[in-house]
């Protein structure tokens, strides 16, 4: 059973039945056909059934925003409001100093778009520090806009590698004084779950007159993060920003929850309908409002409310609450992973020294991670990530000790095509739904792995991806699930009902 309590659509429905998906079966390579272990909540969670629900409500008084003069108009603005307001809510952010937005369909939409406007703001300030953890997201944009960009290191040695090294980060705060623009860094990795101490970071930057942007997409599904940690200013963060696809509520937009006053001193750095107040042939004026003036166009509403009710949901339940039974479900997982020869698990496993979130990134000795990830799949419906995770540079530092001793140079400029099925890892990630049933699934697979690498090994054949495909074994995505045939039924479905459209 999960841990953690749910909320049900009706009083009767089984627990599992509160996230869309949990029940999905799959056929498996041994003929039969089970209940899929979803085990990858670190790429994208699934579907809180009860704020899909409150969408599917909106979705009969849908229309466009900025009206209030009919009915349909005034209902969606306002709840397109209230999803502004959970944002805020979440985080502890105090509504009249910070604004929160919504853009694209993840956390890179916003970084990009605070990447551009912070670094026009204070091009004096040429220098921007990131962490050595880093998602994509929160790296690439920053080295697009910024003059200088360095990369702060971590704590320890890999594959034993902590969080953010705050001695360095002093050390380059004081090399570059005056001009570090701002600190992005990650509140939790994406690829260990190692959390980074954020408010200390934001205390030692705003000394150095610093700001400091957030990346939460991994962190808020697990833990609570208020904008400041003790309710000082000094330990404030100055931008979060977080992925509604990783906090239930898939189809949902980017995040960003900004202090006000690093955004009102410059223009909206997208302009379109919605964020000016008149428009003429010789110019326009940006509206003052926030957060009409960072949204451009028409916004996605139902996205938005969707991650609003999920993050209430999370608040009705409380985030301590669902981080203490997570960190439990952790801690076992990583024992028992821990007592399987031929494991190796990836960053500083010891939870009291360096605090994590509830992702594990593993290898099997003698396995490429696309073999693993593909016969756990195929033997045992246990969906796993794997490969690098859009965290290249970290995934190299933890991965350096094995690759010397396969005689690769990681750092070499030709070694990428050489060392591709090794250079990668295997990553079990949990979620609210996350039972006992699926770890021991997942620890199931993994035992028979390592008894049987030859049997599986020659089952299955690796392209020049690196994706490793079952020789004999074929269930494309058009035969589990094919949209046209789905809109089949669902035209079919409306020619029976009472439903105005007939085709």
């Amino acid at each position: 059973m999960s841990p953690y309590p749910v909320c049900h659509s009706h009083q009767t429905d089984p627990p599992r039945l509160a996230f869309i998906g949990l029940d999905t079966c799959y056929p498996r390579a041994d003929g039969r056909a089970t209940r899929r272990h979803y085990l990858d909540s670190a790429a994208s969670t699934l579907a809180l059934r009860c704020a899909r629900q409150v969408t599917d409500e909106l979705l009969r008084h849908y229309a466009n925003t900025h009206s209030e003069l009919h009915f349909s108009a005034r209902i969606a603005s306002h709840a397109h409001d209230w999803a502004h307001g959970q944002a805020l809510k979440f985080i502890r952010a105090d509504p009249d100093r910070y604004t929160g937005f919504f853009a694209g369909s993840g956390c890179t939409a916003p970084l990009n778009r605070l990447a551009r406007v912070l670094t026009a703001r204070r091009p004096e300030r040429d220098v921007v520090l990131i962490s050595l953890l880093e998602h994509h997201a929160n790296d690439l944009p920053h080295r697009k806009h910024a003059k200088t960009v360095v990369h702060i290191p971590l704590t320890g040695r890999a594959p034993g590698l902590g969080a953010i090294n705050l001695g360095v980060l002093q050390q380059l705060l004081d090399q570059y004084r005056g001009r570090v623009n701002y600190i992005a860094v990650s509140a939790a990795s994406n690829v260990t779950g190692i959390i980074n101490p954020v408010h200390d970071v934001a205390e030692l930057a705003h000394a150095h007159g610093a700001w400091v942007i957030v990346d939460a997409s991994q962190f808020l599904a697990h833990a609570p993060l208020p904008v400041s940690d003790t309710g000082t200013v000094e330990r404030e963060l100055d931008a979060v920003v977080f992925s509604g696809h990783k906090l239930y509520a898939p189809g949902s937009p980017g995040a960003a929850v900004v202090r006000r006053a690093l955004l009102d001193a410059c223009e909206p750095d997208e302009v379109g309908g919605g964020m000016v107040e008149d428009v003429s042939l010789s110019g326009y004026q940006v509206t003052a409002r926030f957060p009409d003036r960072e949204e451009a166009g028409t916004p996605n509403i139902l996205g938005a409310v969707q991650l609003g009710a999920a993050l209430n949901v999370l608040q009705r339940i409380g985030m301590e609450q669902i981080h203490t039974a997570e960190q439990q479900q952790l801690r076992s997982l990583l024992a028992r992973l821990a007592a399987i020869p031929g494991v190796r698990i990836y960053g500083n496993p010891d939870i009291e020294r360096t605090p994590r979130l509830g992702v594990v990134s593993f290898n099997l000795a003698g396995l490429e991670h696309g073999l693993v990830a593909a016969v756990l799949n195929d033997y045992h419906n246990v969906a796993v990530r794997n490969g690098c995770f859009c965290a290249h540079p970290y995934v190299r530092e933890l991965l350096k000790p094995e690759l010397w001793a396969l005689e690769f140079d990681p750092d070499a400029g030709d070694a990428e095509a050489l060392i591709q099925p090794w250079r990668g890892m295997v990553r079990a990630s949990l979620g609210l739904y996350t039972t006992d049933e699926d770890i021991e699934a997942l620890l199931a697979g993994i035992r028979d792995l390592l008894a049987r690498p030859d049997h599986y090994r020659a089952l299955y054949q690796a392209d020049t991806e690196g994706n490793f495909h079952h020789r004999t074994f074929l269930a494309p995505a058009e035969a589990l699930f094919d949209p046209e045939a789905a809109l089949d039924r669902a035209l079919a479905g409306s020619r029976t009902s009472d439903d105005v459209f007939v085709l």
